[in-house]
């Protein structure tokens, strides 16, 4: 966060967008523009799963049964443990509590790695069982939206540890911490999307 004063507006947006009528935004703009392009991303790809399950609704009917709901609830409770602690270490940096910041932070990042891990599990589960993109629409549908996500956590982990590092070098403090909340909202955009895609192909059916 920067306590400077509210920046006076580019005049490229309407008035009402800047910081002196609307307030701060958490983050910065090109964070938000990095979560706006995902969730229009990630909203073709819902787009698409509505779709394809009003097409074929016996594919999406027996397609839930036939995963790891178990690797599911798994990495949903992960992954809400994961936004917990990215929630604690922006509060102990705004209390400039650098060293429980870092704590927090390298929390976050097991949580992430620990996805990854259960994820990839859960493809080689599925390997084996015979399912791919080619066994249905509804894995067809299942495996480009979760290893996209998969992709996303996996570069999303990558840059704790570049915030880590920064962390340690005294970039951020009470005062001055927009990357590392800028972080937080991307980290959060992925949870929810996660949040969003759990029901819709592990339970739904």
């Amino acid at each position: 966060m920067n306590n400077d004063p509210p920046k006076e507006p580019l005049g490229i947006f309407p008035h009402s967008w800047s910081e002196l009528r609307a307030g701060r935004v958490p983050g910065n703009i090109p964070i938000w523009v990095g979560i706006l392009s995902e969730l229009t991303e990630f909203g073709i790809f819902f787009v698409a799963y509505f779709i394809a399950k009003y097409n074929y609704p016996e594919a999406f009917s027996l397609g839930p049964q036939s995963v790891s709901t178990a690797s599911g609830v798994c990495n949903t409770l992960i992954l809400l443990s994961s936004s917990y602690f990215m929630a604690k270490a922006m509060i102990n940096i705004r209390l400039d509590n650098r060293r429980k910041s870092e704590r927090y932070l390298w929390l976050t990042f097991s949580c992430g790695c620990l996805y990854l891990m259960v994820k990839t599990g859960e493809f080689y589960w599925n390997d084996l069982q015979g399912f791919s993109t080619n066994t249905s629409e509804f894995f067809t549908i299942y495996y480009y939206m979760t290893f996209n996500h998969f992709l996303h956590v996996g570069w999303a982990a990558c840059a704790i540890l570049w915030v880590i590092f920064r962390l340690r070098k005294g970039a951020y403090s009470a005062k001055q911490h927009s990357g590392l909340e800028a972080l937080a909202m991307y980290w959060h955009m992925i949870d929810l999307m996660w949040i969003l895609i759990f029901p819709l192909l592990y339970v739904l059916r």
